[in-house]
C-alpha cells in the first residue's frame, strides 16, 4: 500500500511523529493557545516532544506582536520559547518588500507598531499617512485597524505602492469564537481599489520554508489548526502536515477538506505528536484504523469507535467518497 500524493489524504507512521520528524513547525493562534488562554495538552505536547529530540519552531501568520512579546506569552503559557525561535509573516513582508523598493523608502503600516518595526529593521521608513507619498504598503492584522487606516491604504494602493500582506486569513480563533481576521479587512480594500496584495504568510511556502531552514531541519512536521493556511501551505512547501481540532476548522469542515488541502495527519490535540499513525484500511465502503470502523451507507457516514483512529477512518472515508 503506497501513501497518497502530499494533500490528497492520509498517511501513517509506525513510530510516534515526535520520533520520525525532526522539528515542529507549530502554528500559534489554535494550536498552542487562544487568546490568552492555553490549548488543552498543548504545553504537555510540545514539551514531550521537545524531550524526544523534535525540535520546535513558532510559526504565526498574525503580524501584529513582536516575536519577543509572542516568545514571552508562551513561555508564561508553560511554552518555553525565544524571540529567535518565533517566525512572523511580518519579518518575511518586511524583507519582501525591502527587496523590491530601496533602502529608506516610505512603507504605509496598516498594522501594529510590531509591523512598522519589522519595516524599519528592513531598512524602510514606516508611515502611517498617505500624504508621506509611501512607495509600499504593509498590512497585517491590528484590533484596532479603523476605516481611517484603510482609507490611507486605498490612497496610496491607488496611487501604484506595492502592497504587501502577512496573510489573508479570514478569520482569528479567540475563546469567544471566530472573529473577523486579516484577510476580512484585505477584501475590503481590494474591493475598493480593484487591486490583490502579494501575500507572504501561509499558504505561501515561504513563511513555513525559513522556519525550518532556521531550525537546520531535514524532516520537519508543520501542525496547525487551518486548512487553508496551515495544511495548504505545508503542501506547497513540501512538508507533511498535522492538522489539529483545537482552533479554526472543527471535525464537518475537516470531513469536507478539498483534494491538494488534505493534512497528513489528523488528531483531535497535540498528544498525537506522542503517538503512531495507523494506517487506514479500506473495504469496499468501510474503512478500518486500528479499532475504529467508519461506513459508508445509503449517503451516510458512520463511525463505530472513538478518539483519533475514528476520526482518521471517518476521514479517509469520507475523502475517498468525495474523491468518487
Amino acid at each position: 500500500m503506497s501513501a497518497p500524493a502530499r494533500g490528497q489524504g492520509l498517511g501513517w507512521c509506525d513510530e510516534p511523529l515526535c520520533s520520525a520528524y525532526d522539528a515542529a513547525l507549530y502554528d500559534l493562534d489554535g494550536v498552542l493557545y487562544l487568546g490568552t488562554e492555553v490549548v488543552e495538552h498543548a504545553a504537555q505536547g510540545v514539551a514531550a516532544a521537545v524531550e524526544a529530540g523534535m525540535r520546535a519552531a513558532f510559526v504565526t501568520n498574525n503580524a501584529s506582536r513582536r516575536t519577543a512579546v509572542v516568545a514571552a506569552h508562551l513561555t508564561e503559557l508553560g511554552i518555553p520559547a525565544r524571540a529567535e525561535d518565533v517566525v512572523t509573516s511580518a519579518q518575511v513582508a518586511a524583507r519582501r518588500l525591502a527587496e523590491q523598493l530601496p533602502p529608506g523608502a516610505p512603507v504605509l503600516v496598516v498594522g501594529t507598531e510590531a509591523l512598522a518595526e519589522e519595516i524599519a529593521a528592513a531598512g524602510l521608513r514606516p508611515v502611517r499617512s498617505a500624504q508621506e507619498r509611501p512607495v509600499g504598503v504593509a498590512q497585517g492584522l491590528a484590533p484596532e485597524t479603523a476605516w481611517t487606516d484603510l482609507a490611507e491604504a486605498a490612497v496610496a494602493i491607488n496611487a501604484g505602492a506595492v502592497w504587501v500582506t502577512g496573510n489573508v486569513d479570514s478569520t482569528y480563533p479567540t475563546p469567544r469564537g471566530n472573529l473577523p481576521g486579516n484577510g476580512a479587512m484585505v477584501a475590503a480594500l481590494e474591493l475598493a481599489t480593484g487591486r490583490t496584495p502579494e501575500v507572504t504568510g501561509k499558504p505561501q511556502p515561504t513563511l513555513q520554508r525559513e522556519s525550518a531552514s532556521r531550525l537546520g531541519a531535514r524532516r520537519p512536521l508543520v501542525v496547525g489548526d487551518r486548512l487553508d493556511s496551515d495544511v495548504l501551505g505545508a503542501v506547497r512547501a513540501g512538508f507533511d502536515s498535522l492538522l489539529v481540532l483545537t482552533g479554526v476548522v472543527d471535525r464537518e469542515h475537516l470531513l469536507a477538506a478539498p483534494a491538494g488541502s488534505r493534512p497528513t495527519y489528523v488528531a483531535a490535540d497535540l498528544r498525537a505528536l506522542l503517538r503512531p499513525q495507523p494506517a487506514v484500511v479500506f473495504d469496499g465502503d468501510r474503512a478500518r484504523c486500528a479499532d475504529a470502523v467508519a461506513t459508508w451507507n445509503g449517503g451516510e457516514l458512520s463511525v463505530q469507535g472513538s478518539g483519533d483512529d475514528a476520526l482518521r477512518a471517518a476521514c479517509a472515508l469520507a475523502w475517498a467518497r468525495a474523491d468518487a
